[in-house]
């Protein structure tokens, strides 16, 4: 690591000194970042008509008025993602994306890298979707910005806190109350005096559930009994405007979840889930062309049965992620340089005997982005030096073009890797300590049109992916699988009407077998309107998922399935607002994991106040 942080440190400095370009503007990769402006993709912020990468934006107001109550319900009506749930809320869930595996996906929160390192995954359901402000998804290769993982894509969710400008004191509270004894009361505060920005949020989630699983399910753990959720969350925020270039600030997010799971004829389990991520960090102009940022943080994934059908089951997984970075972002003639040091260490704490419980991770990176004209680029390059696996090198090019001012191509490629989890190389019985991680290239070609508040885009992408490790009853390397396919989606605005489709098709395969890959659907459709008129707004959204395979032979079969979501908000008045929404309009009876069982038709009303 010695020679390459050395190389890293000169060019940071050589770039920093070099003439600053009349037009270039170094951002600050913030959580505020401006609607118009994305910040994960390149890892400062761009505008989005500028990217070279195929990326979604979620806002606040799209997330209100979803009837989704996880986050990974919401990224499935998102061009280009999947999931896979076994039960309602609390319950394992996992998020494909582009057909991807659920581990090759990166989950940021603020920045703070979370997830089990023993499973692969994070627990996404226990991420509140109450407290989140913003939602970034960037689809494909990006290993060469975040590392390891970041085979199918990376999500980053931007937890609610001060924004510019915001008055001295803004506070928000909401109450939901829904079918099956759902309830959730939330409030908060955020604001700003003199140097100091603060918020504070906390949220109450009861929800009594249904059986999450049916007389399909393997393993013999069905018990046809409801299987309740609890969560209570907490989001902070504050910063410190040392001086008109520096700035000091910190975030915690805190959530704890009480499940019940089905184990078997009259057998429960009852675990306890527990997401935390906290960061400390300074940013600032060292000079005027060149912004610093440094930052700690830990993610820290927690599962533990605490009541257990059978006592000798283990029961505590526990992640700790400490993650230390130094980025600097240099505006140069030929764009932003972006550059940096970064190191990861993670522990695992369990009950099971791990052969290994520790692992750490020094990386360096460094990147270019900008656009002149018609013309857009972006090439990044990261060193990771993982103390199991050695040395990993990867990277990433793309170029776009706007031919007219109505159409715009661009093309990328880029290479990715992903560690076997602890799991899958140590968990007594099943693990093999002889996996090595996998690698992948993607290629992605993409057009753009775009005139009078509609849009159109078509994306074509080919990951393919080296030593791919089979969900099997003992992973192993295959040589290759390869997942190919292209989105079309669309959004407009037609006076008062919203209107947002996408279409996926996807051949997700494992090349030694010829088999898909278990739980993706070969295509997807998702279709969502809204109108507002007055104080009123409506909303409707379809999601088509065609049948999938839950096994790796292909031999259990997941039916096909559309479900139809239904919103409508009233502003009763300046500061209060009240939603109705039904999810699963048409009582459809699916699966998105074989055995196990999905919600039916639920209704939930919405009480909202937010001083304006």
């Amino acid at each position: 690591m010695s020679s390459t942080a050395i190389a890293i440190a000169g060019l940071i400095a050589a770039m920093a000194f070099a003439p600053k370009a009349a037009t270039a503007q170094v951002v600050a990769a913030a959580a505020t970042a401006l609607p118009e402006t994305v910040v994960t993709a390149n890892r400062t912020a761009t505008r989005a008509d500028e990217l070279v990468s195929d990326t979604v934006i979620i806002d606040r107001a799209q997330i209100e008025q979803q009837a989704s109550r996880t986050l990974p319900e919401l990224l499935a009506r998102t061009a280009g993602v999947q999931l896979t749930a076994t039960g309602g809320l609390g319950k394992n869930s996992g998020v494909f994306i582009r057909g991807a595996e659920s581990r090759h996906t990166i989950l940021l929160i603020d920045g703070v890298r979370y997830g089990s390192a023993t499973a692969g995954t994070p627990i996404w359901d226990n991420i509140p979707l109450e407290m989140i402000e913003r939602i970034e998804v960037v689809k494909g290769p990006a290993s060469a910005l975040y590392g390891s993982d970041g085979v199918g894509g990376v999500v980053q969710v931007f937890m609610r806190k001060a924004r510019p400008g915001e008055p001295a004191f803004s506070p928000r509270a909401s109450t939901t109350i829904g079918s099956e004894g759902y309830k959730q009361i939330t409030g908060g505060f955020s604001g700003a005096s003199g140097p100091f920005t603060y918020s504070l949020d906390a949220q109450r989630t009861l929800d009594r559930g249904f059986s999450s699983t049916n007389r399909k399910v393997q393993f013999g753990s069905y018990n046809p009994d409801a299987d309740p959720f609890s969560q209570s969350a907490l989001n902070a925020s504050f910063g410190w405007q040392l001086s008109r270039d520096w700035k000091l600030e910190s975030g915690l997010l805190y959530s704890e979840g009480l499940n019940r799971y089905d184990d078997g004829p009259n057998r429960d389990t009852r675990g306890i889930l527990r997401t935390q991520t906290s960061y400390l960090g300074a940013r600032g102009a060292v000079l005027s062309n060149w912004n610093t940022q440094l930052r700690i943080s830990q993610g820290r994934d927690y599962t533990r049965a605490i009541v257990a059908s059978q006592g000798s089951v283990p029961g505590l997984f526990e992640t700790t992620q400490d993650q230390y970075l130094w980025q600097n972002d240099i505006a140069t003639p030929i764009g932003t340089v972006v550059a940096g040091l970064e190191r990861r260490v993670q522990k695992v704490d369990s009950d099971t005997a791990f052969t290994v419980k520790e692992r750490d991770i020094d990386s360096a990176f460094v990147g270019l982005n900008g656009s002149s004209g018609s013309h857009s680029w972006q090439l990044d390059a990261r060193h990771d030096r993982n103390s199991q696996f050695g040395d990993s090198n990867t990277w990433f090019a793309g170029y776009g073009y706007r031919i007219t001012p109505n159409w715009r191509v661009h093309a990328s490629h880029g290479t990715s890797f992903v560690a076997p989890s602890f799991n899958q190389l140590y968990y007594p019985n099943f693990g093999n300590p002889n996996l090595q991680p996998e690698e992948g290239r993607n290629t992605d070609v993409g057009v753009t049109w775009g005139r009078d508040g509609h849009n159109v885009k078509l994306v074509r992408f080919d990951n393919k992916i080296r030593g791919f490790i089979t969900n099997t009853t003992r992973p192993e390397n295959v040589p290759r699988a390869r997942i190919e396919g292209w989105t079309l989606g669309y959004d407009g605005q037609v006076g008062a009407v919203g209107v947002h489709a996408s279409v996926d098709s996807l051949d997700p395969r494992n090349e030694l077998t010829g088999k898909l890959l278990p739980r993706r659907a070969r295509n997807t459709a998702s279709l969502a309107i809204d109108y507002a008129v007055g104080p009123w707004k409506f909303g409707g959204s379809a999601l088509h998922v065609a049948r999938r395979y839950d096994d790796v032979s292909n031999s259990l079969r997941l039916g096909n399935y559309t479900t139809v979501d239904l919103y409508a908000q009233y502003q009763i008045a300046k500061d209060w607002s009240l939603q109705a929404r039904i999810e699963n309009l048409n009582d459809v009876d699916y699966e998105t994991a074989y055995g196990y069982n999905q919600r039916g038709r639920t209704a939930f009303l919405t009480l909202r106040w937010q001083p304006k």
